[in-house]
């Protein structure tokens, strides 16, 4: 319905809470943004693991009963958009596996770019598999591992995969996570006190933090895994340092604004992205719009800057669900119609800045401009929080092609006469970097906005292929 990216996944892991499949039900219910497809959960009581997934969303398949049926104060959970696989119930995660390790279960947010060569040589030394996504070649790997513990064997796995993983393990006694080397997905530490006991919290987003009361402690650490068992928490380095890569997207659109992802506050980066554009791209207008509820932020910062009035002018409705029926005589823009809906007692006769985070295709942003004249704005000068995006990504993110990247193929000029806005203007890359506290070592990824790849893609066409 909306023209936007989309995130593959949320994780979350608990270590050492009474009712750990409910605090996870919880983390996984704070990041729901990051996945709707699917969602699932594995707890340990210490002699058997239990396994719940279903499609949908986290509050519609974890009910008191499914609940109940996950006992143990360990546990891991994963919501799901997929980037890669199909959406159906068989590549919904946390998979879990027996195998000679033991039984174990892992939950994945990213994408493996050598996953494919992986799986056929797998298969090439007898491996079945049960789904078709990335994930599965991790368990596959650390089942084929020499090394004799699970933690030892995992490390063995991470060494051979490339592209963006941040893991959570589950295995009979302990939680094991893990973030690849160049950072590119999220994965933060915490902790809950009960009653003198701590015990810890793993999540994409601090914000499920904050929903259960655990404590932001720091984020993991690219190339990194923890290892938190009988024995207590372990840390240790698995592979040698690489440049940083974590996603900027995180930031501009992303995470929700109330976590605090790759240790800063999301907030303080979408308010500056907005002053940002303000100082680079000012319109002489009568008030800043946002188009809910990603751009929000971005649209305070603009309004900060510029001493324009800040306005909800459009109206998300956020009850809308996967189906919904059309009437037969077909009404235009249906779609964002019934998402959003613009106030005309606050446009008409305006001259209003539009704030927005990204224009992907450049469809939806048309129809939301119309939208905005037909409720009586006499100007619409759409700004736009980020660089023009003209590639896409194969570190976790669902984006079109190339071909359908509408600014991989058009000059500004040409996307502002598609969309029909009477002025566009897009955040330079420069103040990107400004606005998420980037600095000299390169912490971030903008691959999606300069071709720039910052890994050896092993097989860009089959990439393509398998990230839709």
């Amino acid at each position: 319905m909306f023209d936007k990216f989309h995130d593959e996944c949320g994780v979350v892991a608990i270590y050492g809470h009474p009712e750990a499949a409910k605090m996870t039900y919880l983390g996984l219910y704070a990041l729901q943004h990051r996945g709707q497809e699917s969602a699932g959960i594995c707890t340990s009581d210490g002699a058997e693991i239990h396994c719940q997934k279903s499609m949908g969303h986290v509050a519609d398949i974890f009910t008191t009963r499914v609940l109940a049926e996950l006992p143990g104060k360990l546990a891991i959970g994963h919501t799901r958009y997929s980037t890669a696989g199909d959406t159906a119930l068989l590549n919904a995660q946390p998979f879990s596996v027996a195998c000679n390790k033991g039984r174990v279960a892992v939950a994945h947010n990213g994408n493996i770019t050598n996953a494919m060569e992986l799986r056929a040589e797998l298969e090439r030394r007898g491996s079945i598999f049960q789904a078709n996504s990335d994930t599965e070649v991790i368990l596959h790997l650390v089942a084929h591992s020499s090394e004799r513990t699970l933690a030892g064997a995992l490390r063995d796995a991470l060494l051979q995969i490339e592209g963006a993983f941040s893991l959570v393990f589950l295995a009979e006694d302990r939680i094991i996570v893990a973030r690849d080397p160049n950072g590119f997905r999220p994965l933060a530490v915490g902790q809950m006190e009960l009653n003198g006991h701590i015990a810890y919290v793993f999540a994409s987003e601090t914000c499920a933090f904050d929903l259960i009361g655990a404590v932001y402690l720091h984020d993991v650490e690219p190339g990194e895994m923890i290892i938190v068992g009988p024995e207590g928490v372990t840390r240790e380095r698995y592979a040698p340092e690489r440049p940083l890569a974590q996603c900027a997207f995180e930031h501009v659109y992303f995470s929700r604004p109330d976590s605090i992802v790759f240790g800063r506050p999301v907030q303080e980066s979408r308010e500056m992205l907005g002053r940002l554009l303000a100082r680079e791209h000012p319109a002489d207008a009568d008030l800043v719009v946002p188009v809910p509820d990603s751009g929000v932020a971005a649209a305070l910062g603009y309004s900060a800057e510029s001493g324009l009035p800040f306005r909800h002018g459009l109206i998300r409705n956020h009850y809308v669900g996967r189906t919904f029926i059309e009437p037969s005589q077909a009404i235009r823009d249906f779609g964002v119609k019934l998402k959003l809906n613009p106030v005309r007692y606050l446009l008409e006769g305006k001259r209003v800045v539009l704030v927005d985070d990204s224009i992907v295709r450049g469809t939806t942003s048309r129809k939301i401009v119309r939208m905005m004249r037909q409720a009586g704005a006499r100007e619409v000068h759409l700004r736009i929080s980020c660089p023009p995006t003209v590639s896409p990504c194969f570190y976790g993110v669902d984006t079109p092609t190339k071909r359908e990247l509408i600014a991989a193929n058009n000059n500004v000029e040409g996307i502002r006469r598609f969309v029909e806005a009477d002025t566009l203007g897009y955040l330079s890359l420069p103040s990107l970097r400004a606005a998420v506290g980037d600095s000299e070592k390169h912490e971030y990824c903008y691959a999606c906005y300069t071709g720039n790849y910052p890994t050896e893609l092993v097989n860009i066409e089959q990439l393509m292929h398998s990230s839709k």
